[in-house]
């Protein structure tokens, strides 16, 4: 194959050149304002962020990780309470069920869709089941009318994972709309990245806002008083200030990075395995993830042709070495499928249709 330019699989600096002027004026302010913890910018970017989200109240906070540990938190589960997850999710998923003091019980995925079997989900409930936490993974969000309706029948909270997901909607109801809460991460690579770590959780319970507000401040509503163990877990204001120039421009990340998509699906040869699409799915594509067996000799190969892919990811969660003797069970073959042959494609911002282009082209060099 004739080589071309180089294509990084993500930049952050090309990433954000287009919104630079707005960051420097955004950070100027913050910088002017001499408030730089729980100020006008996180106060102002909860109450946009929510309302993006259709939901009534945001709460910023400085991680997805917390955001997620939190959400189980406020639920008030009894302690070592199982909480459903799916067996191909990202690790801090399965962390923050852990650090929450409850136990993660593994469900498998649709291979199809790559988030939570719906199917596979009642016959992991037992008398101890308080959650189930989905994840809308690479953009996708998850089947959720039967989930839903398995939580009702065995009175069940529903916390979404919400990482990957910024905008994407299932039959027309956007993600983190859904549950009794939803965690976000706004780590840099996301959709809508921050430039640095940041998260938050959105819900439509007021009850539950005002305790994560306390519980992100040390257990504090009054300076110097503490209601209850707390953490320091607070989004910063020049964070906040950044989000909110880039949830001015989500819609626009969110047609591009569709639209780099609909050039890999309609150009990518069939021999391999491309994300699923459907009527009642509006997907966001933070990650284009094909699948094959020839997965590692693949990614060489584009290498070698300077393209640079990414795994998400190389070890499923029952395989890592922390969660060795934890989890009650260690075989979820549909998982370990889908790491063992998922290779994710640029599918950035600032990346173009000739890049995805020459991307297709090498990937169906390889197979001919």
């Amino acid at each position: 194959m004739k080589q071309q330019a180089e294509i990084d699989y993500e930049n952050l600096a090309r990433l954000n050149a287009p919104f630079l002027e707005e960051f420097r004026r955004s950070f100027d302010a913050v910088l002017d304002s001499g408030w730089f913890i729980l100020g006008r910018q996180v106060e102002a970017f909860e109450k946009e962020f929510a309302s993006w989200c259709t939901c009534e109240y945001g709460i910023g906070l400085a991680s997805g990780l917390d955001a997620l540990m939190l959400s189980l938190k406020v639920c008030n589960l009894p302690a070592g309470s199982e909480v459903i997850v799916p067996s191909n999710t990202y690790i801090a998923t399965i962390l923050a069920i852990l650090q929450a003091g409850l136990q993660p019980v593994l469900v498998e995925p649709d291979i199809a869709s790559y988030n939570i079997d719906p199917q596979k989900i009642e016959e992991k409930i037992s008398g101890r089941t308080g959650a189930i936490l989905v994840v809308h993974l690479y953009g996708k969000c998850c089947d959720m009318d039967p989930v839903l309706d398995i939580a009702a029948r065995h009175n069940l909270y529903v916390i979404e994972d919400c990482a990957q997901s910024h905008g994407a909607r299932y039959k027309n109801r956007v993600a983190g709309s859904f549950g009794d809460l939803a965690a976000w991460s706004f780590y840099p690579t996301k959709n809508l990245g921050a430039l640095g770590d940041a998260g938050a959780i959105t819900t439509n319970s007021s009850g539950y806002a005002e305790r994560l507000k306390v519980l992100r401040n040390y257990g504090s509503k009054v300076k110097y008083h503490n209601e209850e163990v707390g953490f320091n877990s607070r989004l910063d204001e020049v964070q906040a200030a950044f989000l909110r120039v880039k949830l001015k421009h989500i819609a626009a990340i969110t047609d591009h990075k569709r639209s780099l998509a609909s050039v890999y699906l309609q150009h990518l040869n069939d021999e391999v395995v491309k994300p699923s699409v459907g009527p009642d799915y509006f997907d966001v594509y933070h990650i284009f993830n094909i699948r094959t067996a020839r997965r590692d000799e693949l990614k060489q190969y584009l290498l070698a042709n300077g393209i640079k892919t990414e795994i998400h990811y190389p070890v499923p969660p029952h395989q890592q070495k922390a969660m060795q003797g934890i989890l009650k069970e260690t075989s979820f073959p549909v998982s370990e499928e889908i790491h063992a042959t998922t290779l994710s494609l640029p599918i950035s911002y600032f990346h173009t249709s000739e890049d995805v282009l020459q991307v297709c082209e090498a990937i169906n060099q390889f197979y001919k």
